[in-house]
C-alpha cells in the first residue's frame, strides 16, 4: 500500500452514516454467515463487495468453488480452517492467522474445518481495478505471531493491513486497504486517523462501543457501522468489559460493478466470457477440469 499521510490525532471525526444488524444466514454446506455487506441493503460499499463472519463445524463447509476478479481476506477467530485450491497450494489457518487471497483471472479452493468444534472467522472480499482483474493468482498468509500488534493506553490493535499506533503491516495491498483489529479495555478511548478519499467500516465482535459522537447510543456485536465523511475514527469505550472491532478502509476504485456470485467484472460481457472460461476450462480455469480437493471427498453436495 503506498504510505499515506497518517499524524497521530483526528480534526474532523467520521460520524456513523449508517447502522445494520448482520442476521445469521446459511451459506457454502451446513455453513453460518452473518453478511453485512453484500445483502440486499448494501450490496456494494466500494471497494468492498462481501463483509462474512462465518460459523461451521465439520463436516460443514465451503468446498470446491470458484474466484475472479477480486481479492478475498480470510481472518481466523476462532478453530482453524484448511484451505486448498487446483494449483496444488494447500495450508491451515488458525486463531489469528490470516490469509489475503488474490483470486485474479481465476482460482478455484476449498475452505473447510480442520479441528473439532466450530470455527469462526471473518472474510472480506475486495474489488479489484479493472486493469488487475486478470493477474495471477497470489497468497499472502501470515501467523498470528507475526501479525504487527502493540498496546497504548488501553488499546490493543492488530494490524492485519495499514498503519496504526505506530506500527505498520507489511502486507501488500494492490487496492489500498486499512484493516485494524482494535481491542479497548473499559474507559479506553480510541482515535484512529483514515484518509479522508477512502470509504471505512467498523465491525463490532466483542462488547459495546460508542462510535463517532461521544453522547450516541452504544453498538453491540454483529452491527457494521458505515463511516461518513471526516479524517479519522473516535471510538470510546464506556463498559466494563473488552470492546473488539474491526476498523477497515479502502481507497474506493469508481468502476462499474458487475457481479454473478463469485465472478466480479465491470461488465455484463466480462461475466459471461468468465462463465464461458470456468465451463470449459479456458484463459485462468484449465487445472479445474480434473481437479477435486481432498477436504470435498466424501461430502454429499
Amino acid at each position: 500500500m503506498p504510505d499515506q499521510d497518517i499524524c497521530s490525532y483526528i480534526n474532523e471525526p467520521r460520524p456513523v452514516a449508517r447502522k445494520f444488524l448482520a442476521r445469521p444466514q446459511h451459506e457454502g454446506v451446513g455453513a453460518v454467515v452473518r453478511r453485512s455487506i453484500g445483502r440486499f441493503e448494501l450490496k456494494y460499499f466500494d471497494p468492498f463487495l462481501v463483509l462474512d463472519e462465518f460459523s461451521a463445524t465439520g463436516p460443514a463447509g465451503f468446498p470446491d468453488h470458484p474466484h475472479r476478479g477480486f481479492e478475498t481476506v480470510t481472518y481466523m477467530l476462532q478453530g482453524a480452517l484448511t484451505h486448498e485450491d487446483f494449483e496444488g497450494h494447500k495450508g491451515t489457518i488458525e486463531a489469528g492467522d490470516l490469509q489475503w487471497m488474490t483470486a485474479g483471472r481465476g482460482i478455484v479452493h476449498s475452505e473447510m474445518p480442520a479441528t473439532q468444534g466450530t470455527q469462526r472467522g471473518l472474510q472480506l472480499w475486495i474489488n479489484l481495478a479493472s486493469k488487475n482483474k486478470m493477474i495471477e493468482p497470489r497468497y499472502q498468509e501470515m501467523l498470528s505471531k507475526d501479525i504487527a500488534e502493540t498496546i497504548v493506553d488501553g488499546i490493543k490493535v492488530r494490524v492485519i493491513a495499514g498503519e496504526a499506533l505506530g506500527i505498520k503491516s507489511p502486507i501488500y495491498t494492490r487496492t489500498p486497504t486499512m484493516y485494524l483489529d482494535f481491542s479497548l479495555k473499559p474507559g479506553a478511548h480510541l482515535q484512529q486517523p483514515i484518509p479522508k478519499s477512502w470509504n471505512a467500516f467498523v465491525y463490532i465482535l466483542e462488547g459495546e462501543g460508542v462510535f463517532g459522537n461521544k453522547k450516541s447510543q452504544p453498538v453491540t456485536p454483529h452491527h457494521i457501522l458505515l463511516l461518513g465523511c471526516g479524517d479519522g475514527l473516535e471510538a470510546w469505550n464506556k463498559s466494563s468489559k473488552v470492546l473488539r472491532f474491526i476498523l477497515v478502509g479502502g481507497e474506493p476504485l469508481g468502476e462499474p460493478v458487475v457481479q454473478f456470485g463469485p465472478f466480479v467484472m465491470n461488465t455484463q460481457e466480462e461475466i459471461d466470457q468468465t462463465i464461458d472460461d470456468f465451463e470449459n476450462y479456458t484463459n485462468g480455469f484449465e487445472k479445474a477440469r480434473h481437479w477435486r480437493s481432498e477436504s470435498a471427498v466424501g461430502l454429499d453436495f
